[in-house]
């Protein structure tokens, strides 16, 4: 019987992998070469995980019901409340980043991105990871991270609109799913599957700061939950929020140099010489409500509704202009602000129940909308005030408004096929309209060059823009064996602007025994290019610099010989081992390998002046764009998005979970995890001649694709409880990353920060009255990255560039502001 069993094994998995044996193998022999080189320089494992629950019940991944994390097909880790609660900061996406180690999250941001960070998926943007809410799609931000960075071009969903307390769990699906969910679904899924309490509740308030100084948080959040009715509960929740500014550059060169302290005398002003605030976090204030409801109607149907409300305030320096550039309205200079209002909402209302004895239907729909406003304060026109004789201080410079409403109608139901237990058997349809406008800055805001530090979007800027996409899936799940799974799924896509798509999957799992199985999938996927990314138009600009962002589809973009945006199209291979030696012990390891084709990423620096080499076709752009650029500035050109690169992405996905009972010491849950992901480019599509010399990336386009995220993340956790005390200690530890910086296009340095481990520590005591007292701090060692490239600033510094102030890394995975410690206070009803 057990030759007989391997046998029909073997010849299972022969059959189901032979299309992808010869890839899969590749990224294993690479992955795993690669990563033993790094396991030598990070010698000991670290981090802040507690992955998988073991026994919790699964939605994602498969349209199977009461399939248990453990049997999963599928790589997925699970993540509870009190495992998003122990991470010290009130805030979902650090919550994730620090549990998850193949997600890493934006530490800052330039200009407009600073106001919305944004996170990343093994290494690929943030746009290739789908966001659902109790299964259902969630909107993205308004608010396009431009700028470069290795999160260039990114505008998911705003994590911070969701409160952690609002949240059951997070069932994290680290594969491609765009047969299954849609197809952005490139590196992954994040489903937030939210509390739907009937009684009871929680509140909490947290405060912390950092150990050296700004990011003063206050935060207040509450859950309570009710029945209003017979068969009905409603789960409401709040969260309000502030986060102060931070402040870790280092002296402009411009305020030292003695000439201009000699010239300007007035320079020396209060605060000085650190008159330069631009390198930190930026000052918000959120608020947020969120809502889930539900109604059984009998015992077959049900509806439902669920949404979240929230605003946010957010102010960031920008950099720091001389006292000669506006005495008569800043005689002592002056520093503008760049601010933002954002209000964003979504709501989900559904139907579901049965159709005849064995279809299961839902019908929902559910419709998003944010809207950035951007503002400048502490400001001034300097063209208006010549012209003129005043300039307004504070301008509004237009706005961004992203909407998306989806609606679908689901079936399923269960059949007798083959084998021992019954098929799965889905369809669906789905219909959805995207829409995304830029409104204009006010006038002042835009006259000639415009306000300082950020000019109000122009009328060329301007516009409105709109998608819709049908989509039809069928998914089948069968058993031919016993211990044999196949999950077969398909989608057809028809967008209005890029035409049709067709994405498959073949998931497949066998369990040699209830404690050993193997796993694995084969999928492709395609993604259509934002609407902001296709139609994003601004200008961006420095004391020394003026770069506009184009439009890939303007008339100035045509100019540079590029026309459009295409969408990106994959290939995903994963294959796994599952190990469940004892009710306490979970082990899984999968390897992947991810290749994009026309990949969207943001270009390098364009130079119509002041580089070492210049395009006459950039500046003809700039102008086409109808742009009027300061007339001060020694440096300008444009930054655009086009697909301009074949990428591959191989790595190996480790989670490891252990629970120990010692008795009258207590009971410890071990875990480890650890990522290892190599991003390659593969094909560099050939430079428009337009812009030749210059190519679309240059080495610090690259290296944002390539090197900016450390290739290596090792996670280790240990939660100690025994009566009241629980004790929750993290190691993070995370592998090199790189980035080439230049000051002109001719010369690039490289700036590398080394192998760094990361400590958090959160002791807690649960008192009697249903209160708990918790103390902590997130890199409790008050580690910092390695700076930027000692040469490089040298040259910023000889320059008199302001860039100089940027003294730590901005694509530092762990941030640049040192420890975080704080406390907090929560109650249980």
């Amino acid at each position: 019987m057990h030759k007989a069993k391997l046998k029909a094994c073997a010849a299972a998995i022969t059959v189901l992998y032979s299309g992808y044996a010869l890839a899969a193998d590749a990224a294993v022999g690479a992955a795993v070469d690669a990563a033993a080189e790094e396991a030598q320089a990070v010698a000991a494992a670290g981090a802040a995980v507690t992955p998988v629950s073991a026994g919790a019940v699964i939605v994602t991944g498969t349209r199977a019901s009461g399939l248990k994390v453990e049997n999963s097909a599928s790589p997925i880790q699970v993540l509870d409340n009190a495992s998003l609660a122990r991470t010290g900061q009130p805030d979902l996406m650090q919550a994730l980043a620090q549990n998850l180690p193949s997600f890493t999250a934006q530490a800052f941001g330039g200009d407009t991105a600073n106001l919305t960070l944004s996170a990343r998926l093994r290494g690929l943007s943030p746009n290739n990871t789908l966001v659902l809410v109790n299964g259902k799609r969630r909107h993205g931000t308004s608010n396009l991270a431009v700028l470069g960075g290795p999160f260039q071009g990114g505008a998911a969903a705003d994590l911070s609109y969701i409160p952690v307390t609002m949240i059951d769990h997070i069932e994290v699906l680290q594969d491609g799913a765009a047969a299954q969910y849609g197809t952005d679904a490139i590196a992954g899924v994040i489903n937030i599957i939210l509390k739907s309490n009937q009684q009871g509740g929680t509140f909490n308030v947290n405060g912390g700061g950092y150990s050296d100084g700004g990011g003063k948080t206050a935060d207040a959040m509450g859950n309570v939950g009710f029945t209003p009715f017979d068969k009905a509960f409603v789960s409401l929740s709040a969260e309000s929020k502030y986060h102060g500014f931070s402040n870790r550059g280092g002296i402009d060169p411009r305020v030292a140099d003695p000439a201009n302290i000699k010239a300007m005398p007035l320079l020396q002003a209060p605060g000085y010489p650190n008159l330069n605030r631009i390198s930190g976090d930026a000052q918000y204030h959120l608020t947020v409500f969120g809502l889930n409801a539900g109604y059984d109607i009998d015992d077959d149907s049900a509806l439902y509704l669920f949404g979240t409300v929230g605003r946010k305030e957010a102010r960031a320096f920008e950099n720091y202009r001389m006292p000669s550039r506006l005495p008569q309205v800043y005689p002592l200079g002056f520093s503008p602000k760049e601010t933002i209002k954002d209000q964003d909402h979504a709501f989900t209302a559904g139907y579901k129940g049965k159709l005849g004895a064995a279809w299961n239907w839902e019908l929902s729909t559910t419709y998003g909308r944010d809207k950035a406003d951007i503002g400048v304060e502490d400001s001034g026109n300097v063209s208006l005030y010549q012209d003129t004789g005043f300039t307004p201080t504070v301008f509004s410079a237009g706005a961004f408004v992203s909407t998306q409403w989806t609606n679908n109608l689901d079936f399923s139901r269960e059949l007798a096929l083959f084998g021992a237990k019954p098929a799965t058997f889905a369809l669906g349809l789905e219909h959805r309209v995207d829409k995304y406008q830029i409104k204009a800055g006010d006038a002042a805001s835009r006259y000639k060059e415009g306000s300082q530090s950020y000019p109000g979007f122009s009328l060329t800027d301007a516009g409105k823009h709109d998608r819709n996409n049908k989509a039809v899936y069928a998914n089948l799940i069968v058993y031919p064996a016993d211990a044999l799974t196949l999950d077969l799924a398909a989608r057809y896509e028809k967008f209005s602007d890029f035409g049709s798509a067709k994405v498959g999957k073949v998931t497949s799992r066998y369990d040699f025994t209830p404690a050993v199985a193997l796993r694995g999938t084969v999928s492709n996927g395609f993604r259509a290019p934002t609407l902001a990314e296709q139609y994003y138009s601004a200008t961006n600009v420095s004391p020394r610099s003026a770069f506009v962002q184009l439009a890939p589809n303007s008339p100035g973009a045509a100019l540079v010989g590029v026309n459009g945006l295409k969408p990106e199209k994959s290939t995903n291979f994963s294959a796994g081992l599952v190990l469940n030696p004892s009710s306490s012990v979970a082990v899984t390891m999968d390897v992947y390998q991810i290749a994009i084709r026309d990949r969207i990423v943001g270009s390098g620096s364009l130079y119509g002046s002041g580089g070492a080499d210049n395009s006459p076709a950039v500046t003809a752009a700039i102008l086409a764009n109808g742009n009027v650029l300061d007339p001060t500035v020694v440096q300008t050109g444009i930054n655009i998005f086009s697909n301009a690169v074949n990428t591959r992405s191989r790595g190996v996905e480790f989670v490891a979970t252990l629970n120990s009972n010692y008795g009258d010491a207590g009971r410890v849950d071990w875990s480890a995890a650890a990522n290892y992901n190599k991003v390659q480019v593969t094909k560099i599509n050939q430079a428009p001649a337009q812009l030749r010399p210059q190519t679309l990336l240059d080495k610090t386009a690259i290296s944002d694709i390539e090197t900016a995220s450390p290739k290596m993340r090792v996670n280790l956790g240990a939660l100690w409880k025994k009566g009241a005390w629980t004790v929750n200690l993290r190691e993070a530890i995370y592998g090199k990353s790189s980035e080439w910086g230049t000051p002109d296009g001719a010369d690039y340095y490289k700036t590398e920060i080394g192998v760094t481990a990361i400590t958090d520590l959160e002791v807690s005591y649960r008192m009697g009255d249903g209160w708990t007292l918790s103390a902590g701090g997130n890199n409790l060692f008050n580690k910092y990255p390695d700076q930027v490239n000692a040469k490089l600033l040298a040259v910023y510094r000889a320059n008199l560039d302001n860039s100089a102030v940027t003294v730590y890394p901005s694509f530092s995975p762990f941030g640049i502001n040192g420890g975080y410690y704080y406390a907090r206070a929560s109650y249980k009803f």
